[in-house]
């Protein structure tokens, strides 16, 4: 194999497929990415046996054939070649090795053969569409943050992707929860989704998706089966396997008659709620929300290091209500929040509250209660 590319364009390709590679691995051929030259292109491709990312790019090429080499050695190498320079790989008589040479550097890398490389054969995909990058943005971006990091609840460890009816229409749904807040937010359908099969798609893959989307305005291809999903941004393709298991119901967690209405202006209250949790536990982080004819009062008390307390005046007419949440889960959903209010529908101390930007909204959020 004889291959010759711009530094920055494999650079960018390494970029997009070594991350994927986990640094530390039983199976050495898993440390490696494949290299294969046909054509005028150069194939890049790695996995982890769950995820599999593969890349091609236009290339000189002086000689067709594969190998694989150690994926991050390689990326380093790249990363600190000058800007602008060209880079030669050729595998050499010495079996087992590659020669990457450019300008006056010279770097003989050990290879293992590209006939060990695993493929992720992804079989028949029964639900095919595309979404505009913005669309699949914003559902990963307002969902990701309460995917479960719990490696018991398995089921709980990425985003349920699934269409569904809400409101007479047929909508593309994202949840995720961790058991202690849920999120959920959906777009119009796009054709082809309309009956494809309920999907939890893992953790590691929504976040290489979420690092492959580069521009908004693309469209992005996505193929589903019950067991493997795959993304194709044009020449970058992520194909991983989905979570085998049931999520649980979340429609019977979203309280549908919480009937009391706090209306806070988002950013002060995220300002108030980060300065008072400053003296919370790291363990509890327990806010306190005493709310009363249009005045919200923010408390914390930690008996090692003290208490803090703040008011702001809010849209509230109900009775007066205390309940305490995780600071950290606020501050959560209030970045996830597009307008400059949210809006909180309450029951009592012990029941999940509702939080929204507005009666309606696509995104919404719910979040359990602590004991204050």
């Amino acid at each position: 194999m004889k291959v010759t590319l711009e530094r920055a364009a494999l650079l960018k390709s390494l970029g997009h497929v070594h991350r994927v590679v986990e640094r530390r691995n039983t199976i050495p051929i898993l440390s490696n990415v494949l290299l294969q030259a046909r054509g005028q292109t150069l194939l890049l491709k790695a996995t982890d046996l769950d995820l599999e990312v593969t890349e091609s790019r236009p290339a000189d090429v002086g000689a067709a054939g594969g190998t694989t080499l150690p994926a991050h050695t390689l990326y380093d190498i790249v990363r600190k070649l000058p800007d602008g320079a060209q880079v030669s790989l050729e595998t050499t008589g010495e079996s087992g090795q590659l020669q990457l040479r450019s300008g006056r550097s010279r770097f003989n890398l050990q290879t293992l053969p590209d006939s060990d490389f695993p493929d992720l054969a992804a079989g028949e995909f029964t639900h095919d569409f595309t979404l505009g990058a913005g669309d699949l943005k914003r559902l990963i971006d307002k969902t990701q943050f309460a995917i479960s990091t719990e490696e018991t609840r398995y089921y709980l460890n990425g985003i349920f992707l699934h269409s569904t009816e809400s409101e007479g229409a047929t909508v593309l749904r994202a949840v995720a929860t961790d058991g202690h807040r849920l999120a959920r937010v959906e777009i119009p359908c796009p054709k082809g989704a309309v009956g494809m099969p309920g999907v939890i798609v893992p953790r590691k893959a929504v976040a290489e998706v979420q690092k492959l989307i580069e521009d908004a305005s693309q469209e992005i291809r996505i193929e589903l089966s019950t067991t493997k999903v795959r993304f194709t941004f044009g020449d970058v393709v992520l194909t991983s396997k989905l979570i085998d298991g049931t999520f649980p119901d979340y429609v019977r967690v979203i309280p549908s008659g919480n009937d009391k209405r706090l209306i806070v202006d988002r950013a002060p209250f995220a300002a108030a709620v980060d300065r008072v949790s400053t003296i919370s536990s790291e363990r509890g982080r327990a806010v306190k929300l005493a709310v009363a004819d249009g005045k919200l009062t923010l408390s914390v008390t930690n008996p090692d290091s003290g208490s803090a307390q703040e008011e702001l005046d809010v849209d509230y007419d109900s009775t007066p209500l205390d309940i305490g949440f995780n600071a950290r889960y606020l501050l959560d959903i209030m970045e996830q929040l597009d307008s400059d209010t949210a809006l909180f529908k309450l029951a009592d101390p012990g029941s999940p509250t509702l939080v929204e930007d507005r009666d309606g909204a696509s995104a919404l959020y719910v979040l359990m209660p602590m004991r204050v």
